[in-house]
């Protein structure tokens, strides 16, 4: 019998202030609440069945807040685990992290899992969590986890990671060691009782749910695919199984749908299927080329976004793809940014008859920024106070050396072309010029037609940073202000920024939820420094500019993308490459509709008629699956009263529509940017 007396302790949970008796655990707090799984005291996630004490300061984590999936599908991938060695026990573990939407565990084993393994591992991890087994944390020594984990390869490799940087280690290692102690986390089945088994166990750092049980039946194995041991190339490749986990069935039927529909809005699909771009393998990865159709809606994103360029007041420039290696040494980017370049082109040697170098040569690069080719600009002669503010804007297309496992369709390409603008000012002007510019590219985003948005703030990584501490914390408290005067939501991402500054990035939600990084603002104090960039001030003096990076888009073939998904291949009628299709009953009315064509075409409308040898049916059908806006149709009683029966993408149809009408309706859709 235990000789400890009971006494009340006075502690705080979700912002009250209660009394327990000794030896409490949030599991005897919270019993009447099914939804709490975990707690957070003193700031730190701890399991439920941890014991409270004198002054904790308690909140409480429920299974559907962000905390609570975490540790739902962590969980889970520890299921996946157990259920894995189950079936082949000669499995070695790696890590099994949650991730956003779900969680994965890499495993060596000896042949890849097939489709029909994962259905085999989903109906043993379907008994497990029927069973209720009970996740039980344990502490041990580094000795007693290597005994215990001796058979575990990777695990051993783990443990002497800790009091490391778990960042540096590789991905998903922080759920397994940091710098703390040592935890190991068995599966208890039957708990409490006198027959009560560790079935299981994993090297983890927790906290778990409590028993399997919660998982429930809101979880699912998606697919598996090969991974680098701790993500680096230089490792063994071992098998990844993706899972997801939901805290209902519902939830995970809802998120399944969601899948379903941005599989069916996948850009690269929909560009091959409606004509508009594509990635020959003859030029290399992550590099596209534009068709036709896509060039043409490609033209008018551009030509719309420089007619607003030119309103507000930009100065276009243009520079090459190409310069010496010493720009991006005074930059910066060849100290900060060199992984992310493409090879140096060792150029302009000159040697003699006998080979003897009578000139060396030097190191090109192709250009992954455009930001030092405009202060060179900026640099090319004196500059007044009056010239300032300074916009420089420029279609820039740079190059970046993306890892292949990375690359995807143009939403992560390795050649793009930046919408790319540069704004020169003082000091006093700085944070006018950065509000107009977060009003202009919000403004310019919703013409696109997205209309959700907040906004991030990028604040400084002091490992990777140039700068003085008092340049920073003034361009991230502007910035800051900037962005809590819009009236949008502010969402802190420390350690966020580029090299040179801090930056406000738009975040915008699309037409089926995703959140998409759309235009980025970044204030620069430290790249006018390295370039020694200088304006005469009004007092004569010789002043530094402030120096303000702002890409609208991001790039042009990553917001095509973005918007190809957020329509699903249905652009606006301003935008679509074929506004209008005109189909005749049959061949005799062709040169009606040409002549219909005609004055839409005057009107600078994309138009054409359908003379193929389809049949009419297959016509109409072609129209839809093209997604073109608007169809007019006309046949024997249409071409005698001078009319179209006007069919609209979404199905709807107007007959005997008198032709002139036809053409205003579309005129106007194209120029107010209808969706339709």
């Amino acid at each position: 019998m235990s000789d400890v007396v009971a006494s009340p302790q006075s502690i705080t949970v979700d912002g009250e202030q209660v009394t327990v008796t000794t030896g409490t655990t949030g599991t005897d707090h919270f019993a009447a609440r099914k939804d709490v799984v975990a707690l957070r005291v003193g700031g730190q996630l701890k399991d439920l069945a941890t014991v409270l004490a004198e002054g904790d300061v308690v909140e409480s984590v429920t299974i559907d807040s962000p905390d609570g999936l975490d540790i739902l599908r962590h969980s889970a991938a520890h299921v996946l685990a157990q259920a894995v060695q189950q079936v082949n026990p000669d499995a070695k573990l790696g890590i099994g992290p949650p991730i956003t939407d779900g969680f994965y565990y890499d495993f060596d084993v000896e042949t890849p899992f097939t489709p029909e393994d994962l259905k085999a591992l989903e109906k043993v991890m379907t008994r497990i969590v029927k069973e209720g087994q009970t996740f039980r944390r344990r502490v041990v020594t580094e000795d007693e986890a290597r005994a215990e984990l001796a058979d575990e390869p990777y695990k051993l490799e783990l443990i002497g990671l800790k009091g490391g940087s778990t960042a540096e280690a590789g991905e998903g290692v922080s759920v397994e060691v940091g710098a703390g102690e040592l935890t190991i986390y068995d599966n208890v089945r039957g708990a409490g009782r006198e027959t009560e088994t560790v079935v299981w166990k994993d090297l983890c750092r927790g906290p778990h749910l409590p028993s399997t049980r919660l998982i429930g039946n809101g979880f699912g194995l998606m697919r598996s695919a090969a991974a680098y041991w701790r993500g680096s190339e230089k490792n063994p490749q071992l098998q990844r199984v993706y899972g997801t986990a939901w805290p209902t069935k519902d939830e995970m039927r809802a998120y399944l749908d969601r899948l379903a529909e941005a599989e069916r809005r996948d850009h690269r699909r929909l560009g091959t299927e409606l004509d508009l771009f594509s990635f020959p393998d003859e030029m290399g990865s992550g590099l596209a080329v534009f068709h036709p159709k896509g060039g043409i809606v490609r033209t008018e994103m551009e030509d719309y976004s420089r007619r607003k360029h030119i309103e507000a007041g930009y100065s276009f420039v243009n520079t090459p793809h190409i310069t010496k290696e010493k720009l991006y040494q005074v930059s910066g980017h060849l100290d900060w940014y060199a992984e992310g370049m493409y090879p140096a082109m060792h150029l302009d040697e000159e040697l003699d008859d006998d080979g003897t170098v009578r000139k060396a040569g030097q190191n090109y690069y192709l250009k992954p920024m455009n930001c030092p080719m405009h202060n060179l600009i900026f640099d090319a002669r004196g500059r007044s106070y009056r010239e300032l503010p300074l916009r420089l804007f420029e279609f820039g297309t740079v190059y970046r050396y993306e890892k292949s496992g990375v690359i995807h369709g143009l939403t992560r390409a390795r050649g793009f072309t930046q919408d790319d603008a540069h704004i020169y000012c003082t000091r006093e002007q700085m944070k006018s010029e950065l509000t107009n510019a977060l009003t202009f590219v919000l403004d310019l985003l919703k013409d696109y037609g997205l209309d959700d948005f907040y906004l991030e703030l990028s604040t400084r990584d002091p490992e990777k940073s140039v700068g003085t501490d008092d340049a920073w914390e003034e361009a991230t408290e502007t910035l800051r202000q900037v962005a809590q005067e819009s009236g949008l939501a502010l969402v802190p991402d420390p350690g966020g920024a580029a090299f040179y500054g801090p930056k406000i990035s738009v975040q915008a939600k699309d037409a089926i939820g995703r959140t998409w990084q759309m235009s980025t603002i970044q204030l620069d104090f430290n790249l006018p420094e390295k370039f020694d960039l200088e304006y005469t001030a009004a007092d004569g003096t010789r002043q530094r500019p402030v120096m303000i990076h702002r890409a609208l888009f991001g790039s042009i073939e990553r917001f095509f993308a973005v918007l190809l998904e957020h329509y699903a291949g249905a652009f606006p009628a301003w935008l679509a490459p074929v506004q209008v299709v005109a189909v005749p009953v049959a061949e005799p009315f062709n040169d009606y509709l040409h002549d219909v064509v005609a004055q839409l075409r005057a009107q600078g409308i994309r138009a054409e008629v359908d003379v193929s040898d389809d049949r009419f049916g297959k016509k109409i059908r072609t129209a839809s699956t093209q997604k073109v806006p608007f169809v007019l149709i006309a046949g024997g009683e249409d071409a005698e009263a001078g009319a179209v029966s006007f069919r609209y993408r979404d199905g709807r149809q107007d007959n005997a529509v008198p032709v002139a009408e036809a053409v205003e309706r579309i005129v106007a859709a194209v120029r107010d940017r209808v969706q339709v």
